[in-house]
């Protein structure tokens, strides 16, 4: 069995999935909004960047063209240990099993901390957010990537396969942290419509899941996303 780190969320696709999450992050937004939007923020060149919630690193390469050193942290031993062999060959990339409520990392060295769909759903993830306030340089930026689930079909297939999910409470608890936010129109496009079906099966339940395929038709689906970020000022 795979190592869990002590306190993490179970992730309900990429822990039993993974190949096909990997599907999905290659469908994920082809027109790099979400990296863009990001770049506008706080550019990621010459910076220590830290992605919380790696899963088995598809993001990392991109991550080190640019930043000067790029750390991974996932809380799932096998998809850590799949992150660190994707990142081999990469000498500035580095990827610890540990949970974002315990980063193995020294007080003020991240420039810019990224969690893309990972952990920060909102109320609950305080001991993650207190983390990052230690480990983020004065000037250092945050930046949380989620699903909007208050828009779209996608977001009400979300919401009828996590019913106590409350899109209000969540932007609630972010604006009271402080944070700021932009909608994203992210879509994913897939190869094939067996990916897409694929993918619709692992993020939503079953019935759910297959009235998000009688609903959805060729191969890309919209995927309305939402933006958090925190400047850590001196």
């Amino acid at each position: 069995m795979a190592r869990i780190v002590r306190g993490a969320i179970p992730s309900p696709n990429i822990w039993h999935t993974p190949q096909v999450y990997e599907l999905e992050n290659r469908a994920v937004d082809p027109e790099r909004r979400a990296d863009a939007a990001m770049e506008a923020i706080r550019p990621l060149a010459g910076a220590v960047v830290l992605d919380i919630g790696c899963g088995t690193g598809y993001h990392l390469p991109g991550y080190a063209a640019t930043a000067a050193r790029v750390i991974g942290v996932e809380p799932h031993g096998d998809l850590a240990a799949a992150a660190a062999r994707r990142c081999a060959a990469l000498p500035t990339v580095t990827v610890h099993a540990a949970a974002a409520q315990a980063l193995p990392l020294p007080d003020a060295s991240v420039d810019v901390a990224v969690a893309r769909w990972a952990y920060f759903f909102g109320p609950g993830c305080e001991p993650g957010l207190r983390e990052l306030s230690r480990v983020l340089r004065r000037g250092g930026t945050a930046f949380v990537l989620d699903l909007d689930a208050s828009r779209g079909a996608f977001g009400r297939w979300f919401g009828e396969t996590v019913p106590a999910y409350s899109a209000p409470a969540v932007e609630a608890f972010w604006a009271r942290q402080g944070w700021q936010r932009q909608d994203l129109d992210l879509s994913m496009v897939f190869d094939r419509r067996a990916d897409l079906e694929a993918v619709l099966r692992i993020e939503f339940a079953p019935a759910v899941a297959e009235r998000a395929i009688a609903e959805t038709t060729g191969v890309r689906l919209d995927y309305p996303n939402v933006l958090r970020w925190r400047h850590f000022d001196a």
